[in-house]
């Protein structure tokens, strides 16, 4: 055990841990217990509202996944992973005021109570609450994945053991303090992120000598590190392209992102959110990026790619400074867990269990029911965590992608559409999911399908079905609930 870097740990985790405690207390104070669990009640600020974004988003596969990416593929992935920039800016100008109001009107707490109230229908319902489970798993898995690699990394103790200290972590301080501890957490380790991105970055770039020597020894390993298409030349302008989808525009389309655009207090704090949240998004992507090209030559050999960061720190810093620069990877992967558990949590909770159990369900019982299947979904990602894959950045692909292709248009067409009604949404929803599952094992058997990423036809296929659905069994015009827009704003 190297305690000159797990002290610094140990004391970030102590500190998360009380952050659950005070959040559990403020919450037996709230008015309902079901808006202050699963959305902190609405209460954020600019800062709070860009660093809760950027620590969901910015998870184990930007901190592990994509530096580990890096390390293999080179500045082609640095190029590709660029393309995260604008998610923040994206998800908070699109959505923007009208989400947050119709949501407070709607008294929504999740994005499927949006979907709810939008289309009135069962089965769109049920349709999102499947999709979000289904996907979410995949992603949990790899934030579990990432985070055991790390504690395995910095202790030497076996992958299981470590997977089981990072789950009990964080289901400590998530099934006891909800959305608040959340936020709270978040901005901390958003904060986190960066300063420990910077630090990382720099004393890389000291150990290799200086950048340009650093260039000079990625072209004798290999050329095309140096490149935008990758080692093996495998990263075409048409799949980097499709990645604006993937990881640009589409992330509005993200529940555990697209929740966090109705948690803020009033558009002045959004306005600032959505500044603070590209710069912070653009650095942190960069920087850590930068890193896993960069500790090519400094470390070569790295056999699992998810390990450069954690062992790349471990041999440029001193082992002190190490342990507070590797809390950024830490807390990259517990941010994004906990608000992955609660999303899961709130689409079993409050859209099933609610909805069609026990609508009468007091809020005594509710409180029960939402700690326990919150320890519930944690113990079981864990389980499908065991056989960790290659990559574990592809898992979380695999999920952005697949919520992408479920959520997009039911989103922002029955935000912006007024005859966007429940047939489009369910056709939208059926064929984007279909065909992202039908391409994705096309493409593991024969290739990319038209040379980009899975979810772009999808994407496009749902699109078509939407508006098609929607002409074609027409309702009345939908009236949104956005009088007296600027004043609730």
């Amino acid at each position: 055990m190297n305690w000159a870097v797990l002290t610094p740990l140990l004391v970030f985790l102590v500190v998360i841990f009380f952050i659950g405690l005070w959040s559990n207390r403020k919450m037996a104070k709230a008015d309902g217990f079901l808006s202050d669990y699963f959305l902190g009640s609405r209460e954020f600020g600019g800062l709070v509202l860009a660093m809760t974004m950027v620590a969901t988003y910015g998870s184990a596969s930007s901190f592990l996944g994509g530096p580990g990416a890096a390390y293999t593929i080179g500045f082609g992935w640095v190029l590709l992973a660029m393309t995260q920039v604008a998610t923040g800016y994206f998800t908070l100008l699109i959505l923007g005021k009208k989400f947050a109001i119709v949501t407070r009107r709607y008294n929504a707490v999740t994005l499927i109570d949006f979907l709810k109230e939008r289309y009135k229908s069962t089965p769109v319902v049920l349709l999102s609450a499947v999709s979000i489970i289904i996907f979410l798993f995949s992603a949990m898995a790899a934030q579990w994945v990432g985070g055991a690699y790390l504690i395995q990394s910095l202790t030497g103790i076996s992958y299981i053991g470590a997977m089981f200290i990072f789950t009990v972590s964080v289901l400590i301080y998530v099934t006891i303090g909800g959305f608040r501890a959340v936020a709270i957490t978040d901005t901390i380790q958003g904060i986190v992120m960066f300063f420990g991105t910077m630090i990382l970055l720099v004393a890389v770039i000291v150990a290799g000598g200086g950048i340009s020597n650093i260039m000079n020894d990625l072209v004798t390993i290999n050329p095309n590190l140096i490149t935008p298409f990758g080692h093996d030349g495998s990263l075409t302008p048409a799949y980097i392209s499709s990645y604006w989808i993937l990881v640009g525009v589409g992330v509005i389309a993200l529940p555990q992102v697209a929740v966090r655009a109705m948690s803020y207090k009033n558009a002045k704090s959004m306005h600032r959110a959505i500044m603070i949240g590209t710069v912070v998004v653009g650095f942190i992507m960069l920087g850590m990026h930068l890193i896993g090209v960069f500790a090519r030559p400094v470390l070569p050999g790295i056999e699992v790619a998810d390990q450069v960061i954690p062992l790349v720190a471990l041999d440029v810093l001193p082992p002190w400074i190490a342990g507070i620069v590797l809390a950024a990877p830490l807390a990259a992967i517990m941010s994004t867990v906990d608000s992955l558990l609660i999303l899961v949590s709130s689409a079993v909770v409050k859209d099933v269990y609610i909805n069609y159990i026990k609508p009468d369900a007091s809020d005594n019982q509710v409180k029960k029911v939402s700690m326990a299947v919150t320890f519930i979904i944690g113990a079981i990602a864990f389980i499908l965590a065991i056989n960790p894959p290659e990559l574990l950045i592809f898992l979380n692909l695999f999920a952005f992608g697949g919520l992408e292709a479920a959520f997009m248009w039911p989103l922002v067409l029955g935000l912006y559409w007024k005859y966007a009604n429940k047939y489009g949404a369910i056709a939208a929803m059926v064929t984007g999911i279909g065909s992202y599952i039908a391409i994705h094992f096309y493409n593991q058997a024969y290739g990319d399908l038209l040379g980009v990423h899975t979810v772009t036809v999808p994407v496009f296929l749902s699109l078509i079905a939407f508006v098609l659905f929607s002409l074609i069994f027409k309702q009345e015009a939908y009236e949104f609930p956005t009088q007296n827009l600027k004043k609730e704003a």
